[in-house]
């Protein structure tokens, strides 16, 4: 799935990311980068507000094991189901948000246990960059629930 492809599937399934203008920079199946611009995710101190900022960065993170999924033929559905999210820094501007590809190990035993059980759990990353630095950091655990699975 090439960027483009990946932000017109955002904005037509996940609206949110359409209101919050976020673009996809980059889609890989070694990595995410979305962006987002500071207007329609401003709070009232001028800088991104939270829950923009890990809405964005829930985007890449779900983005990256969406690609990597689709990209094994491994139809499911993804959702998250729990994540911590730490602010370093304010961002009063565009920012990113970059998900690397999963570690071998833990996506070796993700899809395993989707093919097998029909539904896998794995962490997956993702951070955000404002002016070259690190502003945030994301860790959430995500399912996907396989075709034959119930409420897959």
């Amino acid at each position: 799935m090439k960027h483009l492809e990946l932000q017109s599937y955002l904005h037509q399934h996940i609206p949110l990311s359409a209101a919050m203008e976020v673009t996809v920079v980059e889609a890989s199946s070694q990595q995410v980068v979305l962006s987002a611009p500071l207007a329609p995710n401003i709070n009232h101190r001028e800088t991104v507000f939270g829950g923009s900022a890990s809405a964005v960065a829930i985007l890449a993170a779900w983005s990256m094991l969406h690609l990597r999924l689709s990209a094994e033929g491994l139809g499911s559905r993804l959702v998250i189901q729990r994540n911590t999210m730490d602010y370093v820094a304010p961002i009063d501007g565009t920012f990113t948000a970059v998900a690397q590809a999963p570690v071998a190990g833990p996506w070796d035993a993700f899809t395993r246990m989707l093919r097998r059980k029909g539904l896998g759990r794995i962490e997956q990353a993702s951070a955000l960059h404002y002016q070259g630095a690190q502003a945030g950091r994301l860790v959430g655990e995500f399912v996907a629930f396989g075709p034959g699975y119930p409420g897959g």
